[in-house]
């Protein structure tokens, strides 16, 4: 698997995520161009793909969360085991349990392996967390 790094160490307490070249290209844009409408959002998912390991888009990310990934994560705040596919805001749909790359959840589960937490700040300014448990492709 080639890797390139953006930046030597993921920030502090961030665990370390892979993302294809193709998806960070497109996340990349999608941040940028959301930055107006949803700043905290938008540039939390810019931040994610400043510090993530971009891999080329044929490498085998087995159990790494990607667009399109089914995700099943437990909220290590409330305890609540949850599944959903992380898709593009165009195609979010909750009560198919799609959710946007684009939100709070989805900008903090792109990227992460089976295994890996993440803290994040909720709309409300409030901290979450979160636990991959499995992600099917």
């Amino acid at each position: 698997m080639s890797k390139t790094n953006r930046k030597d160490k993921p920030g502090i307490g961030l665990p370390a995520i892979t993302v294809l070249e193709d998806e960070a290209r497109r996340l990349n844009a999608l941040a940028s161009s959301s930055s107006a409408l949803f700043p905290r959002v938008a540039h939390f998912l810019a931040r994610e793909m400043e510090r993530a390991s971009v891999v080329t888009d044929n490498s085998d990310l087995r159990g790494v969360v990607r667009m399109g990934s089914q995700v099943r994560y437990c909220d290590n705040t409330t305890g609540d085991v949850r599944e959903v596919v992380l898709v593009y805001p165009h195609e979010a749909d909750i009560t198919l349990k799609r959710i946007s790359v684009l939100t709070p959840v989805g900008a903090a589960l792109i990227g992460l392996s089976v295994g890996q937490s993440i803290e994040f700040q909720t709309p409300g300014n409030s901290k979450r967390s979160l636990t991959i448990l499995s992600v099917s492709h």
